[in-house]
């Protein structure tokens, strides 16, 4: 490679990254950018260009908001499995729902998961919950599962994953109790995809949430963003939880230094609750 063309693929990788964070807010992390130009080549391919220089060329030259959104889809990280880090899904049937059965006396479970890529956290969630619906009969269970790739949502509400997305966490008895197989693939349950909203939603701009949950789920979607952008979403989480909420990060995620809405719960390890405004003597001391 001369030094020419070296510093032209440097400059159209500059432009990649400026749109994903224009879209998206993430940034585009070493270990993420060395691998864009293999991640772009489906979209090079179909949209018969030669290389990287010349797609970028194509999105300065017109703006194409379709090629933008292949793009981005193509550069966002969907990494994602069936429960995965399984001692956070076993907390979450041994201990957090538990709780929150016992404290919802109207008999209503609201969950959202921000940043669901292409679904198999969620779907973790709702075999969990179909699995153990005797406790939940008579319940309203509202889960809601969004994301900003159109091609993750796509994906998550079809709910077809590979040989290799199933071998990868999920137990061979949910495989044949909640899947389907759809020729070399498998397909989650109508039970299951009924359970589930799946939306297309940006965190800075979201449409989507609504009220307050229960159990908010936010893992490993924050390690993209600047800390401005972290502490948005943040706000934007604590818009929709209550003084019971639970909160899930990723586990190289934190509220430290981001946020003073959420401290660790005094529960559930590795979880989050909303920091209580008062003590009950101070509110009732305020009352008098």
């Amino acid at each position: 490679m001369t030094l020419s063309t070296e510093s032209s693929s440097r400059g159209a990788a500059r432009i990649f990254s400026a749109l994903l964070e224009a879209r998206t807010g993430q940034i585009l992390s070493e270990s993420r950018a060395w691998r864009m130009e293999t991640a772009l080549k489906p979209v090079i391919r179909a949209n018969g260009l030669a290389d990287m220089d010349d797609l970028a060329a194509r999105l300065l030259s017109n703006r194409d908001s379709a090629l933008e959104d292949q793009v981005v889809n193509a550069l966002l990280n969907n990494e994602s499995s069936f429960f995965r880090d399984l001692q956070i899904f076993d907390m979450i049937h041994r201990q957090v729902l538990p709780a929150i059965h016992a404290d919802r006396r109207d008999r209503v479970l609201r969950v959202w998961s921000a940043g669901c890529s292409t679904g198999q956290e969620v779907y973790s969630l709702a075999i969990q919950l179909r699995n153990d619906m005797a406790r939940w009969r008579g319940w309203r269970i509202e889960i809601l599962a969004t994301d900003i790739s159109t091609a993750a949502i796509e994906q998550a509400r079809n709910g077809i994953f590979s040989q290799m997305d199933v071998q990868r966490g999920l137990a061979v008895g949910d495989l044949i109790k909640w899947f389907e197989p759809v020729g070399d693939n498998w397909r989650a349950s109508p039970e299951l995809r009924r359970m589930i909203d799946f939306r297309t939603d940006n965190l800075f701009d979201a449409k989507a949430p609504s009220g307050e949950y229960d159990l908010l789920l936010c893992r490993n979607v924050l390690l993209y963003f600047t800390q401005e952008r972290r502490q948005h979403v943040f706000r934007l989480l604590t818009r929709h939880s209550h003084e019971q909420s639970v909160l899930l990060l990723g586990a190289g995620e934190t509220v430290i230094g981001h946020s003073d809405d959420f401290i660790p719960h005094p529960d559930f390890r590795g979880a989050y609750a909303r920091r209580q405004e008062r003590s009950c003597s101070e509110a009732l001391r305020r009352a008098i």
